[in-house]
């Protein structure tokens, strides 16, 4: 696991080598971030190692103190490592899409966690979580994706975070502690072509246009439109390879662009 501050005592993510169907190297990512009250917030929660529980113990008590207050499973992928969390720091709020939680009741090693907040397209609008995490979140359910997606807007440190919205492959961050090459592999080599944000995204954006938003785009362009009106912000923390530190607004707007001129 590497773990790094991104932003020291607010912004920390905890990364693992993973790869897609044992072949394509695409990395893991868990987003924990410090709100100003000390509660943590856990986006996509990674395997709970001792190193993750040592640093948590450690944001946990830096000032101001808090606790796990949150467990974000941002979409119908991301949610494996839920119930060792929601073990170790119960009781804590529980939130994700809507089918997630009937998911994980069917499946014996994920069944028996209470989601507090589920997200839907008849409740996406209205629904709130707490008074401090919203404080601090923009969010956007975006229900048009195949995978669900919710995607967070962190305020204070104009930080967007989100699961498989956008790639930004190669994983070398989520590999640099391993004898792995993040970019060997014929599948990596070609997955990592087309899922990454550098010129004009065209992979990406045929994806997303042809593929995982293909249901309905005017419900998907109408969450692009949400999420532009954030503004600009210069990072993105994706679950798939490197954090994005520069340019990340025109990078998620870029991304779905199709979308918001079609609708």
């Amino acid at each position: 696991m590497i773990i790094r501050d991104i932003v020291p005592n607010q912004i920390t993510t905890l990364c693992a080598p993973f790869h897609r169907f044992g072949y394509i190297k695409i990395g893991s990512r868990a987003t924990v971030i410090k709100l100003q009250t000390g509660n943590l917030a856990v986006f996509s929660p990674v395997s709970l190692t001792p190193e993750a529980k040592t640093k948590i113990s450690q944001l946990s008590t830096s000032n101001p103190p808090g606790k796990v207050q949150y467990l974000i499973a941002p979409d119908m992928e991301h949610h494996i490592f839920i119930t060792p969390w929601a073990h170790a720091y119960n009781p804590a709020v529980i939130i994700g899409p809507e089918g997630l939680p009937e998911k994980r009741e069917s499946d014996p090693s994920t069944k028996g966690t209470t989601f507090h907040t589920v997200f839907s397209p008849s409740n996406k609008h209205h629904t709130k979580i707490t008074p401090e995490f919203d404080a601090e979140f923009s969010y956007e359910y975006v229900h048009a994706h195949a995978n669900k997606e919710l995607v967070f807007f962190h305020k204070p440190t104009r930080t967007l975070i989100q699961a498989d919205l956008i790639f930004n492959l190669p994983a070398t961050e989520q590999f640099s502690k391993t004898s792995e090459d993040p970019t060997s592999g014929i599948l990596t080599r070609l997955f990592s072509a087309m899922m990454n944000t550098r010129g004009d995204m065209l992979w990406q954006k045929r994806l997303l246009w042809y593929a995982t938003g293909a249901k309905d785009r005017a419900a998907f362009a109408e969450s692009a439109k949400r999420m532009a009106a954030w503004g600009e912000f210069e990072r993105m923390i994706p679950c798939h390879g490197d954090v994005v530190e520069r340019g990340g607004s025109r990078i998620l707007n870029q991304a779905t662009a199709w979308f918001r001129d079609a609708y």
